[in-house]
Parts: structure tokens; sequence; C-alpha cells
């Protein structure tokens, strides 16, 4: 019987050891002070991110990452599964983007989606843009679409690498072709049209990918010229201050953000004729949201209205200000959007949505509740009909296509040729879902969604991912996502935490967990894996925590602040490196989210929570799997990979810390193709069911 034993022990003691032969990085030690704190950056080498030397160092973490995978998939494979699922999943319906309804559809699994349209709900799809065509690169896929006016041509932006930075080319509809000009080096931009005439777009002009950013400059493009002939429209290079803009009934409308204070700034210009001239209507308007401008008055939702309400002004008389639709408070008014001659709002309370519909003047309309657990998207309204084309969707249910009529209430399931009845995957009481909260540390009732098999025996032992994203106000939902249903199918349990500085509650919720209020957002995240191991969800052997890019960052928090609480981390497009994040890229837009290194006291909070800075020597951190792109020009991989270096470079860690850069991809990871997409779900379930079952 010994002599069985001493292999396997011997076995797992080499695996142990191999595990940390992870490639050596080397350390260049700088001292760094500021605001009279001294830090020791013992990796500002990997800021080079470019270079000859990172990126050898970063292509050997791939092959060991790599290899470990490639031992994973031996014991948990879901590839397969995960196809087969997407199979037999239904798809939303087409979106309504002016006159026609617009879709991607992938002809190869291998090649990016192209882009087709209908004339009407019902008509067959034509094709009208292939990037694949245009590039003859599978990295190359179509980020956004614009139509113009009236719908005679489609601005498309297209990536070629997967970073923010796009190409624009033009589709002529009639024509069904696309025509030679284009805009180089938009960022972050949306395309808004003049009539048929030209669009506004911003332009990036870094002379290095990942210098700190410079997109302070919005142009006018007039279709049929050269770029070079561009007018600039709006700069605030001087400032750096960040700005957006849209067009609307024959205006250009800019918003700029104050980069010291988040004061904002409004202009307004006539689209009737060139030049194009800027007037301020508002300044130091920092208490409220824009929504949209509609027969001359600009909509809003004031901060006065803490669960959100919709106001209106006349553009030309800002004193004129009216309440369209009131707050309902404890209920979010999550969205609302301007159809035709109405107004639909979608709400949220208690983890339930639902829809009302008033009419222009904000008169109530009509009320449709949303089925428990399930989140929607408004799709268009055909007035003829009065039906509102609404897709729901939930966690473990795929797009349910609905028409709800606005006079009589009525609801009905929508179908077509191309969308055509399909038997769900599995019966809708197949898997349990849970909307509850727990409390924080602080005595807050915190969100949280649970979801797991019907029948799961709530023991203490059941492999849990536990997820979050916690930042900017944004109000997080359910996704649909066939490789969750293969993690529930093999006996895991999901959890969600709408934690602090997300806007699932409000603008205050937001604010408790935004700037000097940050570690708010990553308490909550601690408070709700103790909530689950108390609960008998799971323990820490069995949990597993991921996020991305601000979710990342609060996984990377939570690692490095709670090592004993989990088993695995994975965190995706994390900022890593709070003291340096302003030096790189979009770094410097993000100071209101995260706080000011510039600022004494924000300075300290930064370095409180960074997870670069908080790395201990004697700790031995949870198996980690750190993803990030080569191309990310949002959250630059450099923090990654000095997240990676310093927790693989210490004796006390004993734990695998794996590092994964996607090749040809940016923020939004590898999605450029099908497969790329289907294996990179299929690796991260991989990983997270085989080490939570050891």
């Amino acid at each position: 019987m010994q002599k069985k034993v001493f292999p396997i022990i011997a076995l797992l003691i080499g695996t142990v050891c191999f595990s940390q032969n992870f490639p050596y990085a080397k350390k260049t030690p700088i001292t760094v002070t500021r605001h009279n704190i001294t830090v020791e950056d013992d990796y500002p080498w990997l800021e080079e991110m470019q270079s000859e030397a990172v990126v050898n160092w970063e292509h050997a973490q791939n092959e060991v990452t790599n290899m470990h995978l490639e031992d994973v998939r031996k014991t948990w494979s879901s590839v397969s599964k995960i196809k087969e699922y997407d199979t037999y999943s239904s798809n939303p319906m087409p979106q309504k983007k002016g006159k026609y309804f617009y879709a991607l559809y992938r002809k190869d699994k291998n090649r990016p989606g192209a882009l087709f349209y209908r004339k009407t709900i019902n008509d067959n799809a034509i094709e009208i843009a292939d990037p694949y065509k245009l590039y003859h690169d599978e990295n190359a896929y179509v980020t956004d679409y614009f139509p113009s006016k009236n719908s005679q041509l489609v601005a498309l932006k297209v990536t070629l690498n997967g970073s923010d930075r796009t190409d624009v080319r033009f589709i002529d509809m009639n024509k069904n072709t696309i025509s030679e000009e284009v805009l180089s080096n938009s960022k972050t931009s949306n395309i808004a049209w003049n009539q048929d005439i030209g669009v506004f777009y911003k332009r990036n002009s870094n002379a290095r990918f990942f210098e700190k950013d410079s997109t302070f400059q919005l142009f006018y493009h007039k279709i049929g010229t050269p770029q070079s002939d561009d007018k600039l429209v709006f700069d605030t290079t001087k400032s750096e201050n960040a700005f957006s803009f849209r067009t609307a009934e024959n205006k250009l409308l800019i918003t700029e953000y104050n980069s010291d204070n988040n004061d904002r700034t409004y202009y307004q210009a006539s689209l009737t004729g060139e030049p194009f001239t800027l007037v301020k209507y508002l300044e130091n308007g920092n208490n409220f949201n824009f929504i949209g401008y509609h027969d001359g008055r600009v909509y809003f939702s004031s901060y006065a209205a803490d669960w959100g309400d919709i106001r209106s002004f006349d553009i030309n008389n800002v004193g004129d200000e009216k309440v369209v639709v009131p707050q309902i408070y404890t209920h979010l008014l999550n969205d609302c959007k301007f159809i035709d001659n109405y107004i639909i709002c979608s709400y949220l309370t208690q983890g339930r949505n639902y829809i009302i519909v008033y009419d222009k003047t904000g008169a109530f309309v009509r009320k449709f509740d949303v089925p428990y657990g399930m989140d929607f998207a408004v799709n268009f309204i055909n007035p003829e009909t009065k039906n509102i084309f609404v897709s729901f969707y939930s966690y473990t249910i795929p797009y349910l296509n609905y028409t709800l009529n606005i006079e009589t209430g009525k609801s009905n399931p929508f179908f077509t040729d191309y969308l055509p009845p399909k038997p769900t995957l599995f019966p809708f009481d197949h898997f349990e879902t849970k909307m509850l909260t727990y409390k924080s540390r602080d005595n807050e009732d915190v969100p949280i969604t649970i979801v797991y098999k019907k029948g799961l025996e709530l023991n203490g032992n059941n492999p849990t991912l536990l997820k979050a994203y916690g930042g900017y106000g944004i109000v997080s939902g359910p996704t649909y996502d066939t490789g969750m249903l293969y993690f529930l199918e093999k006996g895991g349990v999901y959890a969600y935490a709408n934690i602090r500085g997300g806007g699932e509650k409000g603008r205050k919720w937001y604010e408790a967990g935004k700037g000097i209020n940050k570690v708010n957002a990553f308490n909550d995240f601690i408070d709700a894996a103790e909530y689950l191991i108390a609960e008998k969800y799971t323990s820490a052997n069995k949990l597993a925590i991921t996020g991305t890019s601000h979710g990342g960052l609060v996984v990377a928090v939570a690692m490095t602040k709670r090592p004993d609480l989990f088993k695995v981390a994975i965190p995706r497009m994390a900022p890593a490196d709070m003291a340096t994040y302003g030096k790189f890229t979009s770094g410097v837009r993000n100071y209101p989210e995260y706080g000011n290194p510039e600022i004494a006291a924000e300075y300290k909070s930064l370095l409180s929570f960074s997870p670069y800075h908080n790395i201990k020597e004697d700790v031995n951190y949870p198996v980690t799997l750190i993803v990030t792109s080569e191309n990310d020009d949002r959250v630059p991989p450099v923090h990654s990979y000095k997240f990676a270096a310093k927790l693989q470079n210490r004796p006390a860690q004993k734990n695998p810390i794996y590092l994964k850069t996607l090749d040809d991809s940016g923020h939004n990871g590898k999605v450029s193709t099908y497969m790329s997409r289907v294996y990179e779900k299929a690796d991260f379930f991989n990983f997270v069911l085989y080490h939570l079952n050891q």
C-alpha cells in the first residue's frame, strides 16, 4: 500500500513545484515619494509594454498558462456542451435604427460577424458589410453602426485589433456598397449624423499606443471628402476635459466634463449651416444626467431625485424647468427611451423589473410587469398596432421575444422564420434564482442574486462563483451565458452582488462606493463572500471570485485583503497599480471614480486598496488566473503584468499565479469570432471547476 502512495505523493509535490516555475521577472526597484508618502516599485520596466523584453516575458507567461489549461481540459472540457447550448438557444430581435432593422450574423464561426439589414421585421436579411472582406483579418470586427437621418447611409465602426481605436467606414444603402473613404483613429466615440450630409466624431492623436490619452478633439467629416479636409469643431486639448456629443433635431449638443471638479458645461450649435457656432446654454451643471433633446427642450434626470426622474427645460431658457415624470421612491428609473409619441421607462425594485409607458407629457399610459429574475430590452414600437417589441432574458433563460400592446396590455410571443420557436434548453423551474439581501459590516442591505440547480443540497460544499462590478453607477443585471449553464449543471452556485458603487439603489448608492468611499465597494464584496459561507452555499475552499474591469479591481482588492476567504481568483482587465494608473491611456478620466493621486487624501485612499501595493511578502494568495489583453487601451496590460510579477516572485506563494494575455484583443477580450469566444469562455469555466474540485 505504501509503495502505491509514495508515487502519488511525489507526483503531487512535483506538480506544486512545477506550478511555481514561472518566467522570472527581474526587479529594477525605484522609490516614488508623493505627499510625503514613499512607495517602492520593483517592476517599472514592465510599463514598456511593447518592448522586446516585456513581450518576451509575456509570451513565456502565456506558454506556462496554456500548458496548464491544456492539462485542465483533460479533466474538464466544456467546449462541446457550450456549443450545443448555443445551438439550441434562441436569439434576440434585430435592432431598429432609423427606418431599418439591423443584426450581426456569423457566416463562418472562425470569422467575425457581418452586418445585415431588413426593410421590415419579417423580411429576409441582406448583407451590407463583412469586415473580413474589407480587411482580410479575422481580428477586425464591427463594434457599432449608425444610420444617417434618412437611413440612406450607415457609418460603420470597425476595430482592427480589439482596441478602442476604430476605423469608420460608410455604407451606401441604395447601392449596397462600402465607399473607399475611411476615418482613421476614431476612439471611444459615437458617430453623430448631420442629416445625410456628414458626421461628427472624436479623433485620437496618440503617437504611442499606451501613452496618456489624447482624444480631445471633435471633428466634422462631410461625406465624399478626404479626412484631411475634416473641420475641427470642439477642442479640449488644453484642459484635457472629457466630453460627449450627439445630434438631435438639427442641433449639435456637447457636454464637457471638468476634470478637476466634475462640473459640466453644455453647448449647442445649429446644424442649418456651416460653420457650426457653439453657444453655451448651461454652465456648472453638475446636478443632473442629460437624457435627450426633443421639441426644443432638454430632458434630464435630476440628482435631487435619488431614484431618478425625468425633467425638462427650454434650451433657450434653462429657468423654464418642468417635472415630466416624478421619481418613484425606492423604484430605480433604470432607463428611458423616447420612441414615437411615448416615453418607455424601465424600473427596478427589490431585484424585479417592470416597464411603464408614458405619453410625451409624462401622463401614465400602461404598466407591464417583467417575469421574476428576468431583465429585458425594449427594441421598438409599431405605431400602427401600438405593439412594443421586447426581448426578455435571464441568467439561465435565453431571449424570449414578445409584443406588449400599449392599448390592451396584452402580451404575445413573437416569432418569424428567422426567429422560430425553440424548445427551452431546460424547464423554467430547472434552476433556482433567489434575489436576496445581506447585511454589510456597516449594516447596509446589499442586494445579491444567487442561482443554482433546483434540488441542490446547500451543505457548504458547493463550488461557487461570486461576481460583482460595483462602479460608475452602472446598474448590473443578468446576462444569459451558456458557459454558466455548464457550470450550474455541474453542481455550481453562481452569485452576483450589487455592491455599493453601482447604481442599483439610486444615486446615493453610487456615491457611497465612489472616490474616497471606494472601500465600501470592496468591503461589500468581501461581506458577500462571508454571507455565502455563513449561509452554507459554499466554503472558503470552494469559492471562486471574478470580475472584469472595475469588477476585476474589486476581485484583486478582495484577494489581497482577505486571501483566506477564496480558493480561486480571476481578475480580468483589472486596474491593479492605483498609484500610477493616470500615466496611461484614459486613466486620468477615472480620477472622479477612483480618486486623484494629486490630492493627498485621495492618494492615501488609493494606496490603501491598490492591489499591487498591498501584496504581502509572507502570504500565500489563492490560485489566481489574471487575464488581460495586449491591445487593451482602456486598462493597459501593465496592471496585470505588475500584479502577476509581484505575486509570483515571493517564496511564500505556493498556490500558482497564472497570467494570460489575449493576443489581438482589447478590453472586451477575445470576441472577434464565435470560436474565439467559445474557447475563451470554456477555458474560464474549466479552470474554475478544476481548481474548486481539487
